[in-house]
């Protein structure tokens, strides 16, 4: 008789999964049910399936395998392949290799072999990622050109394969006094731009300039002072505008110090001329460095002038005043055109005043006549006009007297002397002139009778011929 099975092992109860087991009465429905956003999918049997960790789909480690090959390459051209290089894996357009002469497909030597095309299935997040396919061992490039860098930065420098070897230890003391003097000279420069607008802790606090009600207002929102606290008050002159006050006086010069030692450590990896250990070097050196500058240039301008003609063609001191000239001197404008961080000053008119164009020596509206506004250096109506000075005063003073007819009645009197005078010399060879001589009627007319009769005669078709010798006015 065989013995009887043994009992089941409580052991292998244990191991059985969650989804064997009856449905609990107890679980509230809320997390027993499935909700509609986990989808339908899953394990019919286990109904708490969607309340279990899920295994979370890695679609960011996916991504091409750059230049893997599908075996190796055919020996023969198949018919469809690529006609320059063989691939069965891309057209001849598509080909990202070198254009031979004679492609693949006349040769039938060099055979590629074909590429794996693969078809990755990114999801939402992996499509997004800027560093997804990204191989961090391109990243030694980096690190072998930047030691490359630093060990030619040391041999400009001296610092390396001296003669009279320095020990080990000197070496490296050094090496570290480099890199700690380029750590302070580099830290105000590789700051990012939301620390390097932070107040400095020694600066007084702008919303405690001053604690006038009138005065400039302070915006604790974006913590700035409103109108860049350009009022006319004292507290408004020191807080004029955002770093104004840090870039005068020898605050520009400074900068230019430490830009100088940056420069000078970056080309050449020298830290002696440190600005804040070593600041009488770097004083001597810019200032024997501008001295230098000055001697080229000197020498510069000589030789053009040697060359040019020196002083033959030199600009005129005028022009050479009202050029625009370079300067060091920061003015920053507004909206409106006016200087920012300027004191506010109450403007008379919204106009420009006193501006004289055109060579004018008046402002236009200075002078006005017959209801018009002019200039009254030259009488000109025209705003734009140039300026014409006496002679268009006298040229406007002819015009009114021709426009209202006063230079008729000056020279009237003038014109009758005139035409009784030129009456009474015609009279005699008018009379004279009524009997023709033989001679005259044989020699034919001349010309100046001719004309003479064309504007004596009377046309019949002219209206205004009856009125010809009346002097009577027409009602």
């Amino acid at each position: 008789m065989p013995p009887p099975p043994p009992p089941p092992s409580r052991r292998n109860d244990s191991k059985a999964s969650a989804a064997s087991k009856e449905e609990n009465i107890y679980i509230p429905s809320f997390i027993s049910k499935r909700p509609f956003y986990a989808g339908e999918e899953g394990d019919a049997t286990d109904y708490l399936e969607h309340q279990r960790l899920q295994k979370t789909k890695d679609d960011q480690s996916k991504w091409y395998d750059r230049g893997k090959k599908l075996g190796p390459a055919a020996t023969k051209y198949r018919k469809g392949a690529c006609e320059n290089c063989g691939a069965m894996t891309h057209k001849a357009k598509d080909c990202l290799a070198r254009p031979r002469a004679k492609g693949a497909k006349w040769t039938g030597k060099d055979i590629q072999a074909d590429e794996v095309i693969q078809d990755v299935e990114l999801g939402w997040d992996a499509k997004r990622d800027r560093w997804n396919g990204y191989d961090p061992k391109e990243y030694r490039r980096v690190v072998e050109r930047y030691n490359q860098m630093d060990e030619l930065r040391n041999q400009l420098s001296g610092t390396k394969d001296k003669e009279g070897a320095v020990d080990g230890e000197e070496e490296e003391a050094d090496k570290d006094a480099g890199e700690k003097y380029a750590e302070e000279s580099d830290m105000g420069r590789h700051q990012s731009t939301a620390t390097r607008q932070l107040r400095i802790r020694e600066d007084t606090a702008k919303y405690l300039l001053n604690l006038d009600l009138e005065s400039a207002k302070y915006d604790p929102k974006t913590r700035t002072m409103v109108d860049a606290g350009a009022t006319a008050d004292k507290a408004a002159e020191l807080f004029a505008e955002e770093g104004f006050l840090r870039a005068s006086g020898d605050a520009a010069e400074f900068e230019r110090a430490q830009k100088y030692a940056w420069e000078k450590q970056e080309r050449s990896g020298d830290t002696s001329q440190h600005m804040q250990a070593n600041p009488t070097a770097g004083e001597f050196y810019r200032k024997k460095e501008r001295e230098e500058a000055e001697k080229k240039r000197a020498a510069y301008l000589k030789a053009l002038r040697d060359k040019y003609g020196g002083d033959t063609h030199e600009m005129p001191a005028a022009l050479r005043e009202a050029a625009v000239t370079e300067s060091e001197q920061f003015v920053e404008y507004d909206e409106a055109g006016l200087i920012k961080g300027a004191p506010k000053v109450a403007a008379k008119s919204k106009y420009a005043e006193d501006v004289y164009i055109n060579n004018h020596t008046s402002v236009w509206g200075s002078w006005w006549s017959n209801f018009k506004w002019g200039y009254a250096c030259c009488h000109s109506f025209i705003k734009n006009s140039y300026c014409t000075g006496e002679e268009g005063k006298q040229a406007w003073e002819a015009a009114d007297k021709q426009r209202t007819g006063a230079s008729l009645i000056e020279e009237a009197p003038a014109q009758e002397e005139e035409v009784s005078k030129k009456a009474d010399d015609t009279e005699a060879p008018q009379n004279a002139g009524k009997k023709r001589t033989m001679e005259e009627m044989m020699g034919g007319v001349s010309e100046a009778e001719l004309d003479e009769y064309r504007r004596k005669r009377a046309a019949a078709d002219d209206p205004m011929a009856k009125f010809l010798g009346n002097d009577e006015l027409v009602s």
